[in-house]
């Protein structure tokens, strides 16, 4: 994630009923899967439930159905097409890098026009919607659990676009892929971007569908508008102790640089790095668990192995990024790899090798001049805490009360167990 890509984004409500039986969604669905998204039950259905509605669908590659199927393309075959797609950060069908989209044109598979909403701040989608002539919006894109990845403030500009022009806005829910557990500080206001709009926790464990009904109820009235008609189609099988590989899902890479869940286990924390002179390992095959920058050398690995971080271990690398930070340039550094990731605690992780790379490299290690390590973390707390001489406990101290004031305003929203 480069800061600068991560720019901020009466009608009835829908009624999306039961599937009548499990047998219509055998049919429909491997016999390995043991999660059933939100849109698998509607394609199980044939999209009968938005039958009749002018559908605009804010999507990328993530929007699939176990057969591979994307889940517009699946509507077109089924009968019922939408009016228009739209696509976040990388675009619809996901061929833009990390600060990137792909325009506005017509799918060529499809037919459909396809509109650039990343960027695009609510009033400007809302004169999209009305352009397209859309009365429900669909939303279906698969998040990694970050307040920090940008899918999730492309649901809330939506959702406040919607609200806008009297649209419905139906959800189809997918598992959060590192689970419900909650972690970091919460954003302070004052450091709203585009990679942050609202005071969520920086690791919130929460599913897009219980993030949309929490913008709902507690931040769409401050944009000026009631609430949204919205759905939640929910997951089935799916537990708030459950990690990606245990869904039984597919990984379909959400962007260029998330490649394996492993990669989202680790994000939440060393993401940071993208707001210091480290490099976070784009331009390599293990982007986010590969840090490093020239100059670390094997100091910086015994440092960290030293602390015995709950579910982490720690390897010397050096490497030879291909873009993005330090392209062509011989660094040093650590390969991070999860070993439980259970114990594991990314944030907290992130923050040991952040105070450790300070102390071990003070010649090579520093913030971003833009500071954007503010806005990654939510304040300029982590940053003025590390340069102070802060320890690990007392930076992640800091946020203990906030973080657990988040998780009594979340509780009303979250759907799963």
């Amino acid at each position: 994630m480069n800061v600068n890509r991560r720019k901020f984004l009466a009608v009835p409500a829908l009624a999306v009923p039961v599937l009548a039986s499990a047998s219509a969604v055998a049919e429909a669905t491997p016999a390995k899967q043991r999660v059933l998204t939100g849109a698998e039950q509607l394609a199980a259905q044939h999209w009968r439930p938005l039958a009749g509605r002018k559908l605009g669908v804010l999507s990328n590659p993530t929007g699939v159905l176990a057969t591979g199927d994307h889940i517009v393309d699946d509507m077109v075959a089924a009968g019922v097409k939408p009016v228009a797609a739209f696509g976040p950060e990388h675009g619809f069908r996901g061929s833009a890098q990390a600060g990137g989209s792909e325009g506005d044109y017509t799918d060529p598979r499809t037919g459909i026009p396809v509109y650039d909403a990343y960027g695009a701040d609510a009033a400007k989608l809302a004169t999209l919607f009305t352009k397209a002539g859309l009365d429900t919006v669909v939303f279906d894109i698969a998040d990694v659990g970050a307040r920090f990845y940008t899918y999730i403030w492309s649901l809330y500009t939506a959702m406040v676009a919607a609200a806008k022009v009297g649209a419905a806005f139906v959800v189809l829910d997918r598992p959060n892929p590192i689970g419900g557990r909650l972690a970091g500080p919460v954003l302070d206001p004052k450091f709203a971007s585009g990679v942050g709009r609202k005071p969520i926790a920086q690791q919130h464990g929460m599913t897009v569908g219980e993030l949309a009904r929490l913008f709902n109820a507690e931040f769409l009235p401050g944009e000026g508008v009631k609430p949204v008609k919205l759905d939640v189609v929910e997951v089935r099988g799916w537990r708030r102790d459950m990690l990606f590989a245990e869904t039984g899902l597919d990984w379909v890479m959400p962007s260029p640089n998330m490649p394996t869940p492993d990669t989202a286990i680790v994000y939440p924390g060393t993401c940071l790095f993208e707001g210091t002179l480290f490099a976070e390992g784009r331009g390599t095959t293990r982007p986010f668990e590969i840090i490093g920058a020239p100059g670390v050398d094997w100091h910086w690995r015994d440092k960290l192995e030293a602390l015995d971080l709950p579910g982490a271990r720690f390897r010397e690398t050096y490497f030879v990024p291909t873009f993005s930070k330090f392209v062509n340039e011989t660094c040093g550094g650590v390969q991070l790899t999860v070993t439980d990731p259970q114990a594991f605690d990314a944030i907290t992780t992130a923050v040991a090798m952040l105070v450790t790379a300070k102390q071990v490299a003070p010649q090579t290690f520093g913030w971003r001049p833009d500071h954007a390590i503010d806005l990654l973390s939510g304040s300029d707390r982590l940053r003025t805490m590390i340069d102070a001489g802060a320890g690990v406990d007392e930076v992640t101290g800091a946020w203990r009360a906030e973080l657990a004031a988040f998780d009594r305003q979340r509780r009303p929203y979250l759907i799963y167990r």
